[in-house]
């Protein structure tokens, strides 16, 4: 059993179709966490509910659509939500503690590292961190879009053994089995192939905001972070704890990466792109296999507009994102130099090296 596991549950695990908390369910949990506690594994919960708990409360007739009412009623249902939780294991000696978190303390360095040093204090306590995007400040411009994503970077950011993302299906199919029941469950998955995505639908729940396809692309960063990931049902008592040693209802993604240093994490997920580098194949292949740095001669084209220390994009010649990296050419210079050797850019810029950008400020997102 890994000695550090996330688990995150979705708003529709929480609540009723109509809004509020379901008590039960939430006593449900906290026994499952608390069981996994007991046997020493360090647990975190990343948790929506905050606006489906509070919506009714506030006096909304359903859940809210705009901002500004999202983030009322957020404010009201994530106290009743902390209640809830603290009451439910309390019964098992557990403290529980809240951790709110917006996409922009993610893009800082230091207000992340902050963050990491505050939930490895609250492990090492032996309390059990709950983690929620602080849904009043957020905007939908900065927004994760629902906790799967958060959930994810959570994984890799306190580089945890395993991620389980619990759900109303019972993980992976080839087909909707509600709509087909000759659909056929994947069990395992070891690479997350455009085939895989394809698999996935869009969101079936009028209080949860993320569907199976968000779960995979959770999964997906987890992996390239060396997290193990679980999409599946934790519904009766024992489930958690089978889905963490390998017997749970679910789909399971399986990963031979290591963990990532925190400045890759940084840099691959948490970091805000202010442009893209369109490369040529011979690039792509030097950047993906080569171990190489990227180099004018293979760049294409670009957008935006960007200086040196930024972060970018970096994408091939069909469209796809290959990585990102730390620009060490402005725009302008990159748009100088694009298709140049490397003694012709040094004839024509001056730049303070050669590589546009350096393998060492690179990660690969393939």
């Amino acid at each position: 059993m890994p000695e550090r596991i996330v688990v995150k549950i979705g708003s529709s695990s929480l609540t009723s179709d109509e809004g509020g908390l379901n008590r039960e369910r939430i006593a449900y949990f906290a026994s499952e966490l608390a069981a996994l506690h007991a046997q020493g594994t360090s647990v975190i919960l990343v948790t929506s509910g905050a606006v489906a708990a509070g919506f009714r409360q506030i006096g909304y007739p359903a859940k809210p659509k705009v901002i500004h009412e999202k983030q009322a009623a957020a404010a009201v249902g994530q106290a009743l939500l902390m209640q809830a939780y603290q009451e439910a294991m309390s019964k098992y000696g557990i403290i529980a503690a809240q951790i709110l978190l917006t996409r922009a303390d993610f893009s800082n360095r230091k207000r992340i590292s902050n963050a990491l040093m505050t939930i490895e204090e609250l492990l090492r306590l032996r309390t059990i961190p709950i983690i929620n995007e602080n849904d009043t400040v957020s905007t939908d411009e900065l927004k994760f879009g629902d906790n799967d994503y958060l959930s994810s970077l959570v994984a890799a950011m306190t580089k945890a053994g395993q991620l389980v993302m619990i759900t109303d299906m019972d993980g992976l199919y080839t087909e909707d089995p509600r709509k087909n029941p000759e659909a056929v469950k994947i069990e395992r998955v070891d690479q997350i192939s455009e085939e895989i995505m394809k698999l996935a639908g869009d969101s079936g729940s009028s209080v949860g905001t993320g569907g199976m396809r968000s779960k995979i692309e959770a999964a997906r960063i987890a992996m390239r972070g060396g997290v193990h990931a679980f999409i599946g049902k934790v519904q009766h008592p024992g489930d958690l704890a089978l889905a963490v040693a390998g017997n749970g209802r679910g789909t399971y993604f399986d990963t031979l990466l290591d963990s990532l240093p925190m400045k890759k994490q940084w840099l691959g997920f948490h970091s805000m792109p202010k442009g893209k580098i369109i490369v040529d194949y011979g690039a792509e292949h030097a950047l993906l296999s080569g171990g190489k740095s990227l180099l004018p001669a293979g760049i294409r084209n670009i957008e935006g507009e960007f200086h040196p220390g930024d972060v970018v994009e970096v994408v091939s010649e069909n469209g796809e994102t290959i990585g990102r990296g730390v620009v060490s050419y402005a725009a302008w210079q990159v748009q100088a130099a694009a298709g140049l050797s490397t003694e012709e850019v040094r004839r024509r810029l001056d730049v303070a090296r050669i590589e546009v950008i350096h393998r060492d400020e690179w990660i690969s997102l393939r």
